[in-house]
């Protein structure tokens, strides 16, 4: 047997046995210190954000392909790849959007 098979266990045991006393309350779990003053953001500005980025995504991509097409460019390369990670970003986000529309509406739909 290896070492890193004889410490795995125990290591698993007194993580086992520190979480069954945070469980019975005997450790309070408090703040992290490192993330003191820093607030996550809510989930609507998150959502902001992200559609801010795939909107300038989008409008960048339309600025490279309106400047192939005119001749101003001839970075035809750079314009599809651009056009294409804007169309995979809206797709994940139409995708995401279907998520949470699916599951507020099994929310909606639980019995009270």
């Amino acid at each position: 047997m290896s070492n890193a098979s004889i410490t795995s266990p125990q290591l698993l045991m007194q993580q086992m046995s520190i979480h069954t006393e945070m469980a019975k309350g005997a450790i309070n779990v408090g703040p992290n210190p490192r993330d003191f003053g820093f607030q996550p953001a809510s989930f609507s500005e998150l959502m902001k954000q992200k559609v801010s980025e795939i909107n300038a995504d989008q409008n960048a991509s339309s600025a490279l392909v309106s400047a192939v097409d005119s001749g101003q460019s001839s970075d035809l390369v750079g314009a599809m790849v651009a056009s294409q990670k804007a169309s995979l970003s809206f797709s994940a986000m139409i995708q995401i959007r279907n998520r949470l529309v699916q599951a507020f509406d099994d929310v909606m739909k639980m019995p009270i």
